[in-house]
């Protein structure tokens, strides 16, 4: 058995669950204890927990970050995306996290239809207002948010911003979304 302290990779055997329960960074498997995460040991006797702490931190959306989106679907009242990273990491989120953008949180105005603002593809930047439901609720009023990639719905080609409209350089199509400041500046 790994003693307190010692530096652990993913899948270190680190001991048996009759004698320990798993904690964060650990799972079970057949009775005994793996390490999840590359950190450092942990042993609490008095409790009979056995955890990793990460050696390396975890990127993890809070209230007010902005993070890099792609829109899954669009329904009528709102857009589920799945969070990719967090603007001021490098590092893409792990796993699956997913938020939700309503309808009322795409503008700072009223928005009649949906499917003029947000489409399924779509990159989009977008702030996040609550991680203590499940799916994170997020939001692209502030002016700096919105798509910072939008496809075309005709070809399925990326749409260039000319003046103020997107618009698709193979078929010439025009198409309406509520578009980041920063559309096309490669921040992907």
């Amino acid at each position: 058995m790994k003693k307190a302290g010692e530096f652990v990779v993913p899948g270190t055997e680190l001991g048996f669950s009759e004698e320990f329960i798993p904690g964060r960074g650990t799972y079970e498997e057949d009775g005994k204890i793996f390490a999840s995460l590359t950190g450092v040991l942990r042993i609490n006797m008095k409790d009979r927990r056995i955890e990793v702490v990460p050696h390396t931190t975890v990127p993890e959306p809070r209230a007010g970050d902005i993070a890099v989106c792609r829109v899954v679907d669009v329904k009528q009242q709102f857009a589920l995306v799945k969070l990719l990273r967090l603007v001021h990491t490098k590092r893409e989120l792990p796993g699956n996290v997913y938020g939700t953008i309503h309808i009322s949180q795409l503008r700072p105005n009223y928005v009649q239809d949906i499917d003029r603002e947000i489409k399924a593809g779509d990159i989009v930047l977008a702030k996040v207002t609550n991680t203590r439901r499940i799916p994170i609720a997020l939001s692209t009023v502030d002016r700096p948010l919105g798509a910072i990639k939008a496809y075309c719905t005709s070809c399925n080609l990326p749409l260039n911003l000319e003046g103020s409209r997107l618009v698709c350089p193979n078929c010439g199509r025009h198409e309406t979304r509520k578009y980041s400041s920063n559309y096309g500046k490669g921040m992907i």
